[in-house]
């Protein structure tokens, strides 16, 4: 036997033995798909760091701190309004609602007494929306 004749033999021999592997055991990173719970905040993170879109939506939707202070204070002056509208006292007492016409800002309060009871007419003036309330009398 030639040389390589041999060695091709004893290749074939030992090869068996160096040829050993191992499992393949693959685990996910993303919790979503199996992986730790823990990889979570991580993940966010980065992905958020790499992000460099931005929410034309987010922050004061390009209202000025007077505008919203105006929208607050409105708030507050409807709120009182509704509330003493509320309270039967202040309708048909001695001090009660005055039939007239009162403006707050953009909303302008028509009350009139009608047959079935007091009529108050809310209008918005700058959507043009309006709104009835009849509040009966007892």
């Amino acid at each position: 036997m030639n040389i390589t004749s041999k060695l091709l033999t004893l290749f074939l021999l030992t090869a068996p033995i160096l040829m050993y592997g191992q499992d393949f055991s693959y685990t996910p990173t993303n919790p979503a798909f199996g992986g730790n719970y823990l990889n979570y905040s991580w993940l966010l993170n980065s992905a958020n760091a790499q992000n460099t879109l931005s929410n034309p939506d987010a922050g004061n939707n390009g209202r000025t701190s007077l505008d919203r202070f105006t929208e607050s204070l409105n708030n507050q002056l409807l709120s009182q309004l509704s509330r003493n509208l509320l309270q039967s006292d202040s309708i048909f007492g001695e001090n009660g609602i005055q039939t007239g016409t009162y403006e707050f800002g953009d909303i302008l309060v028509d009350v009139v007494p009608g047959l079935d009871g007091l009529i108050i007419t809310i209008n918005d003036l700058a959507t043009g929306n309006q709104t009835q309330i009849t509040i009966p009398f007892f």
